[in-house]
């Protein structure tokens, strides 16, 4: 994918203070247009713009932010330390209240977890899958049992675990779906759920049975659209066919806080985020 172009490739002093101000207005107007919406947050999981992070980290930062972006989800911190990351989360004015983090750091590494997650001020910390090996029934009990071990602990440390799906939760095995065991079996008060909006609709399944069935459980989503089948072909928000006047207007049964924008291979990333963001801060009920 092409680099970031314009004043986010070579920022030098007249572009830095031309930034802050482009961000500030941005920021302004984002946090005005996010209040007067049905989505309650508006942010962006970076994995959309991982490309263009590891070209310019900061600059991409502070491009989100001028699209009227609020909040960011983690996928990695793009080999810096917590520190750095939050110092420029901080110039862009945006926060990271979640991110993802792999199955075996929360299992093998907590602590190591958590300190980062406290310096970032992360309050959600978010299992992105099972391995490929555990995805069996039996691996989707064993995982809800270590859901709430460990969250437990995160709770302990003011924050929250909790799981992100794929399609494959919703691909029946003995007559039962692995996402209805994991909520099922894991504790509300110590694990919720992220609710990837395409993959639980590619997975065939109502994302608004599942805010009746559950409600509550879902403080956070993935905002991404789908072309439907047959190929299911991901697009940018409000250019699919996902009902999202319908999802936002069953937010407070979900219990939805955060709504992240996602597409996981945008031909122009931060074109794709604006759309999106467009969209969504435009819906009305």
């Amino acid at each position: 994918m092409s680099p970031p172009s314009g004043p986010w490739a070579r920022p030098g002093r007249r572009r830095f203070l031309a930034t802050l101000v482009a961000v500030a207005s941005g920021r302004m107007a984002g946090g005005r247009r996010a209040a007067a919406g049905p989505v309650p947050v508006i942010g962006v999981q970076l994995y959309t713009v991982r490309t263009l992070l590891g070209k310019d980290f900061e600059g991409t930062l502070a491009a989100l932010a001028t699209i009227g972006l609020r909040e960011v989800e983690f996928a990695g911190y793009h080999g810096r330390p917590p520190e750095a990351v939050r110092d420029a989360l901080a110039r862009a004015g945006l926060t990271a209240p979640s991110a993802h983090v792999p199955l075996e750091s929360v299992r093998d590494d907590l602590p190591r977890v958590l300190d980062g997650a406290r310096v970032m001020g992360h309050r959600y910390l978010v299992v992105a899958s099972l391995p490929e090996p555990q995805r069996t029934l039996d691996g989707y009990r064993a995982a809800a049992d270590l859901f709430n071990r460990v969250g437990q602990q995160v709770q302990a440390d003011g924050m929250q675990l909790a799981y992100h799906n794929h399609a494959f939760e919703f691909a029946a095995r003995d007559g039962r779906l692995p996402y209805d065991i994991l909520l099922e079996r894991c504790d509300p008060r110590s694990v919720a759920f992220e609710m990837d909006l395409y993959w639980i609709s590619r997975g065939g399944q109502d994302p608004l049975s599942y805010f009746a069935r559950w409600p509550g459980r879902f403080p956070l989503v993935h905002v991404k659209d789908s072309g439907g089948p047959p190929n299911h072909r991901m697009s940018d928000v409000g250019a699919g066919r996902i009902p999202w006047k319908a999802i936002f207007a069953r937010r407070q049964q979900a219990g939805i806080r955060h709504a992240f924008i996602e597409h996981d291979e945008p031909a122009d990333p931060l074109a794709s985020v604006r759309r999106s963001y467009e969209y969504l801060r435009r819906l009305e009920l």
